[in-house]
C-alpha cells in the first residue's frame, strides 16, 4: 500500500485546526502487529500520559512537539525519528505539528 505523507499531514492538520479538541489521526498502516498512524496536532495540544506499546517510534513530519515520560521532556522537531521510551509517556505540540507513530502491538 502507498501513501502520499505529505497529502495526509495537509489534509489532518487542516482537521486538527477545525476539530474542538485541536487534533486529527487516521491508521495509514495495519499489517499483522505492526501500526502505523498520522496524528496532527495544534500548537498546544498534548495527548495526555499513555502507555507505551512493546515497540514504537515516532517521526515528525511538521512542526515540533514535546515527548514527556517519568520526569523528562525532549524536544523534536521536523525531520527527527525518534524511538518511543517503554515507560508511559505524553506528547505536547509546541507548534501546530503532524507525526507519524509506527508501533509494534502483541
Amino acid at each position: 500500500m502507498k501513501q502520499d505523507l505529505t497529502a495526509l499531514a495537509d489534509e489532518h492538520l487542516a482537521a486538527a485546526r477545525t476539530a474542538p479538541h485541536g487534533r486529527s489521526s487516521h491508521r495509514i498502516m495495519h499489517d499483522g502487529v505492526l501500526r502505523q498512524t498520522v496524528i496532527a496536532l495544534t500548537s498546544g495540544t498534548s495527548l495526555d500520559e499513555h502507555n507505551a506499546p512493546p515497540a514504537a517510534s515516532l517521526q515528525v513530519l511538521r512542526g515540533k512537539v514535546n515527548l514527556t515520560a517519568a520526569g523528562w521532556a525532549e524536544e523534536l522537531s521536523a525531520g527527527t525519528l525518534r524511538m518511543l521510551p517503554k515507560e508511559r509517556h505524553g506528547l505536547t505540540a509546541l507548534e501546530d505539528a503532524v507525526v507519524l507513530l509506527t508501533a509494534v502491538n502483541d
